[in-house]
Protein backbone atom coordinates (compact mmCIF):
# COMPACT_ATOMS: atom_id res chain seq x y z
CA UNK A 1 0.00 0.00 0.00
CA UNK A 2 1.35 3.43 -0.90
CA UNK A 3 2.47 5.53 2.03
CA UNK A 4 0.47 8.59 3.01
CA UNK A 5 1.96 12.01 2.37
CA UNK A 6 2.16 15.13 4.48
CA UNK A 7 -0.49 17.64 3.42
CA UNK A 8 1.82 20.65 3.61
CA UNK A 9 4.31 19.01 1.27
CA UNK A 10 1.43 18.05 -1.01
CA UNK A 11 0.54 21.75 -1.36
CA UNK A 12 3.88 22.47 -3.01
CA UNK A 13 4.05 22.47 -6.83
CA UNK A 14 5.27 19.08 -8.08
CA UNK A 15 8.70 20.29 -9.22
CA UNK A 16 9.29 22.18 -5.96
CA UNK A 17 8.05 19.22 -3.93
CA UNK A 18 10.48 16.83 -5.56
CA UNK A 19 13.37 19.24 -5.06
CA UNK A 20 12.54 19.74 -1.39
CA UNK A 21 12.12 16.02 -0.67
CA UNK A 22 15.64 15.32 -1.99
CA UNK A 23 16.84 17.32 1.03
CA UNK A 24 14.72 15.34 3.49
CA UNK A 25 15.13 11.87 4.93
CA UNK A 26 12.53 9.32 6.04
CA UNK A 27 12.22 9.25 9.83
CA UNK A 28 10.15 6.88 11.96
CA UNK A 29 8.02 8.42 14.69
CA UNK A 30 8.45 6.04 17.62
CA UNK A 31 5.90 6.06 20.44
CA UNK A 32 6.94 8.34 23.35
CA UNK A 33 9.99 9.69 21.49
CA UNK A 34 10.85 13.28 22.44
CA UNK A 35 11.59 15.22 19.25
CA UNK A 36 12.28 18.59 20.84
CA UNK A 37 13.17 19.74 24.34
CA UNK A 38 11.88 22.86 26.07
CA UNK A 39 14.23 25.84 25.70
CA UNK A 40 16.68 23.82 23.59
CA UNK A 41 17.45 24.70 19.96
CA UNK A 42 15.41 22.80 17.38
CA UNK A 43 17.68 20.41 15.51
CA UNK A 44 15.21 19.31 12.81
CA UNK A 45 11.87 20.01 11.22
CA UNK A 46 9.43 17.09 10.89
CA UNK A 47 6.61 16.53 8.40
CA UNK A 48 4.44 13.61 9.63
CA UNK A 49 3.06 11.26 7.01
CA UNK A 50 1.26 9.05 9.53
CA UNK A 51 0.98 9.22 13.32
CA UNK A 52 0.93 12.40 15.40
CA UNK A 53 2.98 14.50 17.81
CA UNK A 54 1.80 16.33 20.94
CA UNK A 55 3.20 19.68 22.07
CA UNK A 56 3.36 19.60 25.86
CA UNK A 57 3.90 22.44 28.34
CA UNK A 58 5.42 21.86 31.79
CA UNK A 59 4.63 24.50 34.42
CA UNK A 60 6.19 24.22 37.88
CA UNK A 61 4.92 21.11 39.69
CA UNK A 62 1.62 20.92 37.79
CA UNK A 63 0.81 17.97 35.50
CA UNK A 64 2.06 18.48 31.93
CA UNK A 65 -0.56 19.89 29.56
CA UNK A 66 -0.96 19.44 25.81
CA UNK A 67 -1.25 22.75 23.94
CA UNK A 68 -1.10 21.45 20.37
CA UNK A 69 -1.19 18.38 18.17
CA UNK A 70 0.76 17.91 14.93
CA UNK A 71 -0.25 15.30 12.38
CA UNK A 72 -0.26 14.78 8.63
CA UNK A 73 -1.97 18.17 8.22
CA UNK A 74 0.93 20.13 9.69
CA UNK A 75 4.60 20.06 10.71
CA UNK A 76 6.90 20.35 13.72
CA UNK A 77 9.42 23.19 13.51
CA UNK A 78 7.48 25.88 11.66
CA UNK A 79 9.01 28.41 14.11
CA UNK A 80 12.19 28.15 12.07
CA UNK A 81 10.55 30.33 9.40
CA UNK A 82 10.88 33.19 11.89
CA UNK A 83 14.50 32.36 12.64
CA UNK A 84 13.57 31.05 16.10
CA UNK A 85 15.41 28.00 17.37
CA UNK A 86 13.80 27.41 20.78
CA UNK A 87 10.24 26.63 21.89
CA UNK A 88 8.52 26.67 25.31
CA UNK A 89 7.15 23.16 24.88
CA UNK A 90 8.29 19.56 24.44
CA UNK A 91 7.28 17.56 21.37
CA UNK A 92 6.29 13.95 22.17
CA UNK A 93 5.24 11.26 19.71
CA UNK A 94 1.82 10.03 20.89
CA UNK A 95 0.79 8.22 17.71
CA UNK A 96 3.61 6.21 16.08
CA UNK A 97 4.09 6.55 12.34
CA UNK A 98 6.44 7.92 9.72
CA UNK A 99 7.63 11.35 8.66
CA UNK A 100 10.05 13.34 6.57
CA UNK A 101 12.85 15.01 8.53
CA UNK A 102 15.24 17.80 7.56
CA UNK A 103 18.00 19.46 9.58
CA UNK A 104 17.29 22.95 10.94
CA UNK A 105 20.04 24.65 8.91
CA UNK A 106 19.04 22.87 5.70
CA UNK A 107 15.41 23.79 6.34
CA UNK A 108 16.29 27.47 6.82
CA UNK A 109 18.26 27.40 3.58
CA UNK A 110 15.29 25.81 1.79
CA UNK A 111 12.95 28.46 3.17
CA UNK A 112 15.21 31.21 1.87
CA UNK A 113 15.40 29.60 -1.56
CA UNK A 114 11.87 28.25 -2.09
CA UNK A 115 9.16 30.91 -1.84
CA UNK A 116 6.31 28.40 -2.06
CA UNK A 117 7.70 26.47 0.91
CA UNK A 118 8.03 29.65 2.96
CA UNK A 119 4.40 30.57 2.28
CA UNK A 120 3.08 27.13 3.25
CA UNK A 121 5.12 27.09 6.47
CA UNK A 122 4.01 30.61 7.46
CA UNK A 123 0.36 29.64 7.07
CA UNK A 124 0.99 26.46 9.06
CA UNK A 125 2.54 28.45 11.90
CA UNK A 126 -0.35 30.94 11.95
CA UNK A 127 -2.89 28.12 12.11
CA UNK A 128 -1.05 26.42 14.97
CA UNK A 129 -0.91 29.66 16.96
CA UNK A 130 -4.70 29.90 16.66
CA UNK A 131 -5.02 26.27 17.74
CA UNK A 132 -2.82 26.76 20.78
CA UNK A 133 -4.89 29.74 21.89
CA UNK A 134 -8.03 27.63 21.44
CA UNK A 135 -6.50 24.76 23.44
CA UNK A 136 -5.70 27.10 26.33
CA UNK A 137 -9.29 28.39 26.45
CA UNK A 138 -10.65 24.84 26.16
CA UNK A 139 -8.59 23.65 29.13
CA UNK A 140 -9.78 26.58 31.22
CA UNK A 141 -13.50 26.59 30.46
CA UNK A 142 -14.64 23.12 29.34
CA UNK A 143 -15.35 20.01 31.42
CA UNK A 144 -13.31 16.81 31.22
CA UNK A 145 -15.95 14.79 29.30
CA UNK A 146 -16.32 17.17 26.32
CA UNK A 147 -12.56 17.74 26.27
CA UNK A 148 -11.92 14.00 26.24
CA UNK A 149 -14.36 13.57 23.35
CA UNK A 150 -12.59 16.33 21.43
CA UNK A 151 -9.17 14.81 22.05
CA UNK A 152 -10.30 11.31 21.03
CA UNK A 153 -11.72 12.73 17.79
CA UNK A 154 -8.48 14.60 17.08
CA UNK A 155 -6.49 11.43 17.73
CA UNK A 156 -8.77 9.35 15.50
CA UNK A 157 -8.46 11.90 12.70
CA UNK A 158 -4.68 11.65 12.77
CA UNK A 159 -4.53 7.89 13.34
CA UNK A 160 -6.85 7.48 10.31
CA UNK A 161 -8.44 4.48 12.00
CA UNK A 162 -11.37 3.72 14.30
CA UNK A 163 -8.92 1.86 16.57
CA UNK A 164 -5.77 3.39 18.04
CA UNK A 165 -3.53 2.99 21.08
CA UNK A 166 -3.86 5.43 24.02
CA UNK A 167 -3.20 4.68 27.66
CA UNK A 168 -5.14 6.45 30.40
CA UNK A 169 -1.86 7.88 31.65
CA UNK A 170 -1.25 9.52 28.26
CA UNK A 171 -4.82 10.83 28.04
CA UNK A 172 -4.56 12.32 31.54
CA UNK A 173 -1.27 13.97 30.60
CA UNK A 174 -2.77 15.41 27.43
CA UNK A 175 -5.79 16.81 29.28
CA UNK A 176 -3.83 18.01 32.29
CA UNK A 177 -6.06 16.09 34.72
CA UNK A 178 -5.77 13.20 37.15
CA UNK A 179 -6.17 9.68 35.81
CA UNK A 180 -9.33 9.09 37.87
CA UNK A 181 -11.08 11.89 35.95
CA UNK A 182 -10.23 10.19 32.66
CA UNK A 183 -11.45 6.83 34.01
CA UNK A 184 -14.84 8.28 34.92
CA UNK A 185 -15.32 10.18 31.63
CA UNK A 186 -14.16 7.26 29.49
CA UNK A 187 -16.42 4.93 31.48
CA UNK A 188 -19.44 7.07 30.61
CA UNK A 189 -18.57 6.92 26.89
CA UNK A 190 -17.98 3.18 27.06
CA UNK A 191 -21.22 2.58 28.95
CA UNK A 192 -23.10 4.53 26.29
CA UNK A 193 -21.59 2.39 23.52
CA UNK A 194 -19.68 5.33 22.03
CA UNK A 195 -16.21 3.86 22.50
CA UNK A 196 -14.60 0.60 23.55
CA UNK A 197 -11.50 0.80 25.73
CA UNK A 198 -9.35 -2.20 26.63
CA UNK A 199 -5.72 -2.31 27.74
CA UNK A 200 -4.73 0.96 26.16
CA UNK A 201 -6.61 0.41 22.90
CA UNK A 202 -9.46 2.75 22.01
CA UNK A 203 -12.08 1.86 19.39
CA UNK A 204 -14.57 4.51 18.33
CA UNK A 205 -17.89 2.69 17.89
CA UNK A 206 -20.16 5.70 17.25
CA UNK A 207 -18.35 8.63 15.67
CA UNK A 208 -21.48 10.81 15.42
CA UNK A 209 -22.26 10.36 19.11
CA UNK A 210 -18.68 11.19 20.05
CA UNK A 211 -18.86 14.38 18.00
CA UNK A 212 -22.09 15.28 19.80
CA UNK A 213 -20.30 14.86 23.15
CA UNK A 214 -17.30 16.99 22.14
CA UNK A 215 -16.96 20.64 23.09
CA UNK A 216 -17.32 23.34 20.43
CA UNK A 217 -13.51 23.53 20.17
CA UNK A 218 -13.44 20.41 17.97
CA UNK A 219 -15.51 22.07 15.22
CA UNK A 220 -13.50 25.26 15.62
CA UNK A 221 -10.27 23.28 15.31
CA UNK A 222 -11.55 21.55 12.17
CA UNK A 223 -12.35 24.92 10.66
CA UNK A 224 -8.81 26.10 11.35
CA UNK A 225 -7.40 22.90 9.86
CA UNK A 226 -9.40 23.56 6.70
CA UNK A 227 -7.24 26.61 6.07
CA UNK A 228 -4.34 24.26 5.36
CA UNK A 229 -6.17 22.68 2.45
CA UNK A 230 -6.52 25.98 0.63
CA UNK A 231 -3.94 26.30 -2.11
CA UNK A 232 -2.36 29.76 -1.95
CA UNK A 233 -0.87 31.21 -5.07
Amino acid sequence: MASAENQLIQQLPAVVRRRFLTRCEPFELLLSAELSVRDQPLTHAYFPRTGFISLVIDVDSHPPLEVGMVGVESMLGSELVLGLAKTPWRALVQGPGSSWRIGADAFRASLAEIHELQEVVRVSLLVRLHQQALASACERFHMIGPRLARWLLMSQDRARSDTFHLTQEVIALMLGVRRVGVTVAAGVFQGSGIIKYHRGTVTVLDRAALEAEACSCYAADKQIHAELTVHRH
